[in-house]
């Protein structure tokens, strides 16, 4: 992928599904493993990911598609609406500096394998935080919408669907967020400290340490109001069922009163 020549690289990373089959990759000619990276399209390469993303470099949106759907047989748990990240790299030997300039282009000297591997990985990363960032957006909002509920005095009879709600958030973030290890650094950096500083500045640039943190911190207030919720109309059918109870004994004792009354008389 070095060239001597100044050229223009697209790299588009594609969360596809909670989790990639690679064996049936496995058995072929990789270009690298630790991300497993093969040849896609004409001249471009795929940077597959367990965790369910892709990164494509230097494919043409006709080969991109037409490579997203031959992954559909491996993938497990497909999204409905994949989220994607994109960056465009100007690879340019002459060039004074690298990194990403003030109209959004990464510059690099040189684009190696684990570069491009490098930019791929914190791209996917990306792609996933912003698939997850979106489903806690919307479980805020109906959060807000069940508290002004409850406010009104409604028996939110949502809440138990909203719990198996985040429930069911909670568990595929355990699986694909815990999966991606956003805050560790993949293999690739590990020997090359070229590849290293690259990544290191783009994840700096996506925040992406950041963003997994505040995505936890969504997560743990979601979880801790709805818990405090049910909680709160939980207090209130067991108030509902003393009441209940308390109105039984009242009617025994006045039956019991009447009997008497009537064995008297």
């Amino acid at each position: 992928m070095d060239s001597p020549d100044a050229r223009l690289l697209r790299v588009r990373a594609r969360l596809l599904g909670g989790r990639l089959q690679l064996r049936a990759f496995e058995g072929g000619k990789p270009l690298a493993v630790h991300p497993l990276t093969i040849r896609a399209g004409e001249r471009g390469l795929a940077v597959l990911f367990r965790f369910g993303a892709v990164g494509l470099v230097d494919l043409s949106p006709l080969e991109e598609a037409s490579f997203c759907e031959s992954l559909a047989p491996f993938l497990v748990e497909p999204v409905e609406r994949p989220e994607s990240e994109e960056l465009e790299i100007a690879v340019d030997p002459a060039a004074d500096g690298e990194g990403i300039d003030e109209t959004g282009v990464l510059r690099l000297r040189e684009a190696t394998l684990d570069r491009l591997r490098a930019v791929a990985h914190v791209l996917a990363k990306s792609a996933v935080l912003s698939f997850y960032e979106q489903r806690a957006s919307q479980l805020f909002d109906r959060i807000e919408s069940l508290a002004e509920e409850l406010r009104r005095g409604g028996r939110g009879g949502r809440g138990r669907e909203l719990s198996r709600q985040i429930g069911d958030l909670l568990l595929a973030q355990a699986r694909t967020v815990g999966r991606v290890e956003v805050a560790e650094k993949p293999e690739i950096t590990w020997d090359d400290a070229t590849v290293d500083r690259l990544y290191e500045h783009l994840a700096i640039e996506y925040e992406l340490r950041e963003r997994d943190r505040a995505l936890a911190r969504k997560l743990e207030v979601a979880s801790n109001t709805v818990e405090t919720y049910l909680n709160l109309l939980q207090n209130r059918q067991t108030l509902r069922v003393e009441w209940y109870i308390v109105i039984l004994i009242v009617v025994e004792i006045a039956i019991v009163l009447f009997e008497l009354w009537l064995r008297r008389s």
